[in-house]
């Protein structure tokens, strides 16, 4: 792969767009090969590098650039919402040159929730098979960093929308989750968004496959009959998957009807890889979870404790709501990026939760409006997390759970929703 990448980037001028972790890695990569390559750099932040062989640009007006070079190496968080991208200016990331140049069969898995523990639980069943398998993406780690090496027999790559966005090849196997309303501030609205998402699938050729629901798990109207790859459409009925549901069943860190649904589509790739059901079924029953994603806390004075703060949109809290039985309280809230929360504050007031805990700025002006609505539950305005557990350990009925899940971006108090999962945790148990 490297070679033919090498050859890519000393045939164009380059500019490096976004100066985080993965345009650090780009620009790593391309010095360990070419030492003395012209490079562009850009990013909104003042860039400090010594490297004689590289203009930098940044401030307000650090994507004007783009007009000086061949090809843009763009880092997926980096937005270009009323700006008009340059025409004769290719525009590309880690992953899209990933998928043009690997040698790896690659498997692309996105949707709005679930990649994650797709990704994983998909990684898991290949390792038992004893396959030649990485984990990448979206998951954490840049999609080039760990393959200088060598390449695996198959990559596991988790996409974001903002991967996807200017994505021209599609994997051998694509799995999309589902799709609901999230990040339409930088996809200028849903419909772009959706766009972005549908490239997993865009570029596919007859010899590939597409894994998709077949449940209704589209906010969105998402027309497939037309895709040139064999379409596997996995529904959350069990026929097919007995074996998957037995394991999953033997598994605290997997619940709920969605969790389900997600080892039914790592199941259905693992099939198509050749790993056998006995592998399939004993990495399901030995998997760990994923962090933040209904991550099982503990007990504390008879309480459960479950930390959901991946759960940036209604529809994920829902469904995390839906997985625990014995729920008597739930913590959420966090910054609005324009979603409507009607449906939401519907489905509240239908719950059997008894309180409900909101956090600034959408947990308390969802809390309000029910308020206003004559909603009876106990309706809390926490001015923070470390007031919302204090609420939740002197309210929640003992013996029953109390799920962390914001249904909003963690942006306006948090660096990220690790952040604010990891700070729930520490309040928990610190309590």
């Amino acid at each position: 792969m490297f070679e033919q990448f090498i050859s890519f980037i000393e045939n164009h001028s380059v500019l490096i767009l976004g100066f985080g972790r993965e345009g650090r890695s780009t620009y790593d990569i391309i010095r360990r090969h070419l030492p003395e390559k012209m490079l562009g750099i850009s990013d909104i932040r003042e860039i400090e590098i010594a490297d004689p062989y590289v203009r930098t640009y940044s401030g307000k007006n650090y994507l004007e650039c783009m007009r000086k070079y061949d090809v843009v190496i763009k880092t997926p968080g980096v937005s270009f919402n009323d700006f008009i991208v340059p025409e004769n200016v290719t525009i590309t990331c880690q992953t899209d040159l990933f998928l043009h140049f690997s040698d790896c069969l690659c498997v692309g898995i996105t949707g709005t929730k679930g990649k994650t523990i797709v990704s994983s639980l998909l990684y898991d069943m290949l390792k038992k098979e004893g396959k030649s398998a990485c984990l990448i993406g979206n998951i954490g780690l840049p999609v080039l960093d760990t393959l200088e090496d060598g390449e695996p027999e198959i990559a596991i790559i988790e996409m974001s929308s903002h991967q996807l966005e200017f994505t021209t090849a599609s994997p051998h196997i694509a799995v999309l989750t589902n799709i609901f309303p999230e990040h339409l501030e930088h996809h200028s609205g849903y419909n772009g968004y959706v766009a972005s998402k549908l490239n997993i699938v865009r570029h596919q050729a007859s010899r590939d496959y597409f894994i998709c629901s077949a449940d209704k798990s589209y906010d969105v109207y998402c027309d497939f009959s037309n895709i040139p790859s064999t379409v596997i459409k996995v529904s959350s009925d069990i026929s097919g998957y007995e074996s998957v549901y037995t394991a999953y069943e033997q598994n605290r860190n997997l619940i709920g009807d969605h969790s389900l649904k997600n080892a039914f589509m790592a199941a259905a790739a693992a099939r198509l890889l050749g790993v056998s059901e006995n592998n399939i079924a004993n990495a399901i029953i030995e998997f760990k979870g994923v962090a933040h994603r209904l991550e099982y806390v503990g007990i504390k004075n008879d309480i459960e404790f479950y930390d959901d703060s991946t759960a940036t949109i209604p529809q994920a809290t829902m469904a995390g709501i839906e997985a625990i039985d014995n729920l008597d309280t739930l913590i959420f809230g966090g910054m609005s990026i324009g979603i409507d929360y009607a449906e939401f504050e519907n489905y509240l007031m239908r719950s059997k939760i008894k309180n409900l805990i909101g956090l600034p700025d959408t947990g308390r002006i969802i809390c309000s409006n029910l308020a206003n609505r004559g909603c009876k539950k106990n309706l809390i305005l926490a001015e923070d997390m470390e007031s919302a557990v204090d609420k939740a350990f002197a309210l929640t009925e003992k013996g029953k759970s109390c799920l962390m899940s914001p249904a909003a971006s963690s942006y306006n108090v948090y660096k990220d929703f690790e952040h604010k999962g990891n700070h729930f945790k520490d309040l928990v148990e610190k309590h």
